[in-house]
C-alpha cells in the first residue's frame, strides 16, 4: 500500500484536492483508527450515501474498511484488552465486543474474545492446517460431482 497509493505521486497529486479523502487515507496508514473511523463515517454520510450508484455498496464497503482497520491492529498484537482496542477506534466497548463477535462467527477475523479477562486473542491461522481443510472441502466437492456424473450415465 505504501509504495502504490500513499507514496504514488498520482495519488498524491490529486489528494491535494481532497482533504477528506486524505486523511482517511494517511489515518489509516499511520495507525490513527479513531480519526479513520470519523473519516469512513462521514465519506459514507456524505459521499457514498449521497450518490445514487455507490449507495446500494456503502454498507459493504464501510464493513469491509472496518474489516481491514480491525486485521491491522490485530497483526501487531498476540493479545490486547477490548478496552484499549475500543479507545483506539474511539467506539464503545459494547460496539466493538458486538462487531468483533460477528465478524469472528463469520472467520473475517482469527481472534478470541475471553470476556471474563476483557481481553481479546489473536489467533494465528495455520497454513498447513488451512491447505489440509481445504483440500479435503475441495475433494469431497470433486467426489460429488463424480458421483452425480456417474449416475446420469448409468441412467
Amino acid at each position: 500500500m505504501s509504495k502504490n497509493v500513499v507514496r504514488g505521486s498520482e495519488i498524491l497529486e490529486i489528494l491535494h484536492g481532497l482533504p477528506l479523502i486524505k486523511e482517511y487515507l494517511f489515518s489509516l496508514y499511520e495507525c490513527r483508527y479513531a480519526d479513520f473511523f470519523r473519516c469512513l463515517a462521514t465519506i459514507e454520510q456524505n459521499l457514498l450515501i449521497q450518490d445514487r450508484y455507490l449507495a446500494p455498496h456503502a454498507t459493504y464497503y464501510v464493513r469491509e474498511m472496518r474489516i481491514i482497520a480491525y486485521n491491522q491492529l490485530l497483526q501487531s498484537y498476540s493479545s490486547l484488552t477490548i478496552k484499549g482496542m475500543a479507545q483506539s477506534f474511539g467506539c464503545s466497548e459494547n460496539f466493538l465486543d458486538k462487531e468483533l463477535s460477528r465478524f469472528i462467527a463469520s472467520g473475517r477475523l482469527n481472534c478470541k474474545i475471553d470476556k471474563v479477562r476483557g481481553i481479546i486473542e489473536t489467533t494465528r491461522p495455520d497454513s498447513k492446517n488451512f491447505l489440509y481443510q481445504e483440500v479435503i472441502k475441495k475433494g469431497d466437492l470433486l467426489l460429488n460431482r463424480v458421483q452425480k456424473l456417474s449416475r446420469v450415465i448409468n441412467i
